[in-house]
C-alpha cells in the first residue's frame, strides 16, 4: 500500500529535498500551501508530516513555538509521525563531543532555547517524533545557504571564504543523504521509540580539508580566505538577521561532530554519497564545466 507523507515547507531546503526523496521512494507527496491549506485537514490521511518549516532567525521567537504546536496538534489527529530536521543550535560550546541522541542540551543562547523548547514539546505530547539532526547543509542548488551564499561564491576566482577557523572539524550534511535517510526511518518509524533523536554524522572536515575537498574537484587550486564579519558587526544594530548570525557565530569556532552511530544500527545498509560527488553536485555546473582540466575526471552530477 502506498505511504503518504505530508511536507511543510516544501519549497525550503529540506522540503525540497525530502519531496523529491520521498517521491523517488514510491511515497504519495503531498505538499502544504499556506495561503490555501488548513492544517489539521491537509494532515488526515498522512503517515508522515515533515515539517520543514523555518522562518527567517529574528522571527523565530515569534513563529516557532505557534508553528511546532501547530503541526504537534495536527499529529495527533491524525496519528501521523512528525519527522523534525534538527539542528546542532543545542548543543553548545560545552557539550561533550562528538555530539549524539544522548548528549544533554547545554546551549543558552536565544536561538538555541528556542530549539530545545521546540523539541521539549515533541517530547512532551504523545505524537510519534523522528528528530533528525544534522549540520550545515550541502544542497544540490543555490538557496542561501552559507556553504553557496557565502563559502563558494568565489570560487571561479580560486576562493573559498569561510566564516571560522580553518583547522577545526565542523559538521556538514549532504541534503539528498540526509532526505533519503528521512525516508528509511520514517518506513520503519514503528520500530522506533516514539520520540527518537537521530544524529546524521553526514561529514566532518575543517574549512581546510573542505578547500582541499574543492580543489579535487575543480582540478585547480582553491585557497582558503577567513571571512570577514566586520560588515556584520556594523549591520548588527539596525538589522536583526545580523544579530542572529553573530549569535551563532560561535559554531565556527568550536570543534563540533555528530554521532552517527545510532543511525548506523538502524539503517546498517546506508551508503553516503562520496564527498567529491556530493561537491560536484552542489557547485553550479557552468563552474565544474569551466574551471576543470579536459582531461580530468569529474564525479557524475547526481
Amino acid at each position: 500500500m502506498t505511504q503518504t507523507v505530508l511536507i511543510l515547507g516544501a519549497t525550503g531546503r529540506f522540503g525540497r529535498n525530502a519531496a523529491q526523496q520521498f517521491r523517488a521512494a514510491g511515497w504519495h507527496v503531498r505538499t502544504f500551501d499556506r495561503a490555501r491549506d488548513q492544517l489539521n485537514t491537509a494532515a488526515q490521511g498522512a503517515d508522515v508530516i515533515v515539517n520543514a518549516w523555518n522562518p527567517l532567525y529574528p522571527d523565530w521567537a515569534k513563529q516557532v513555538p505557534k508553528l511546532h504546536a501547530q503541526v504537534i496538534e495536527a499529529a495527533e489527529l491524525s496519528n501521523a509521525t512528525v519527522i523534525v530536521p534538527g539542528n546542532v543550535y543545542v548543543f553548545g560550546p560545552q557539550a561533550p563531543l562528538p555530539w549524539s541522541g544522548s548528549t544533554p542540551h547545554l546551549a543558552t543562547n536565544p536561538l538555541a532555547q528556542i530549539r530545545i523548547d521546540m523539541e521539549e514539546a515533541y517530547k512532551a505530547s504523545t505524537v510519534r517524533t523522528i528528530v533528525l539532526r544534522a549540520g550545515d547543509f550541502i544542497d544540490t542548488q543555490a538557496s542561501g545557504n552559507w556553504f553557496d551564499q557565502i563559502m563558494t561564491k568565489n570560487l571561479s576566482k580560486g576562493q573559498f571564504t569561510y566564516p571560522g577557523n580553518v583547522h577545526i572539524p565542523h559538521a556538514w550534511a549532504y541534503l539528498p543523504d540526509l532526505c533519503r535517510a528521512a525516508v528509511e526511518l520514517a518506513e520503519m518509524r514503528h520500530e522506533l521509540p516514539r520520540y527518537t533523536d537521530i544524529p546524521f554524522a553526514g561529514f566532518t572536515l575543517s574549512g581546510a580539508e573542505m578547500a582541499q575537498a574543492l580543489s579535487g574537484v575543480l582540478g585547480q587550486e582553491i585557497r582558503v580566505k577567513t571571512m570577514n564579519w566586520l560588515p556584520l558587526q556594523v549591520a548588527r544594530p539596525f538589522w536583526p538577521l545580523a544579530r542572529c548570525l553573530l549569535e551563532m557565530r560561535y559554531l565556527w569556532d568550536t570543534p563540533h561532530s555528530l554521532d552517527g552511530t545510532m543511525m548506523a544500527d538502524l539503517l546498517p545498509n546506508f551508503h553516503a554519497t562520496p564527498l567529491e560527488v556530493a561537491l560536484a553536485a552542489a557547485l553550479p555546473a557552468d563552474l565544474i564545466q569551466t574551471q576543470i582540466h579536459p582531461n580530468q575526471t569529474v564525479p557524475a552530477r547526481l
